[in-house]
């Protein structure tokens, strides 16, 4: 039994985060939690984005997937986690 912790790097997020939720929705049910970090300060959004997701238990082809997807939506860097 494997346990994905992600972590994506979204480049340019407000060029590709409509894309990239649209993905997000799309693996939905593989995903048990997520959270998005950006860098808000008066009058200035961060360019990029973080976000972290938790995949379920065995969800190892669908993490494949959504790996794959998510580099041709947008550039990103993605670290995981498995434990």
């Amino acid at each position: 039994m494997s346990k994905v912790i992600m972590g994506v790097k979204l480049m340019e997020r407000m060029k590709s985060a409509s894309k990239f939720q649209e993905l997000l929705s799309e693996y939905g049910c593989d995903i048990s939690t997520r959270l998005g970090l950006h860098v808000a300060a008066s009058g200035a959004c961060s360019p990029h984005g973080l976000i972290i997701l938790e995949f379920i238990d065995d969800a190892d082809e669908a993490v494949a997937e959504f790996e794959q997807k998510a580099s041709e939506i947008a550039e990103v860097v993605i670290q995981k986690m498995v434990f």
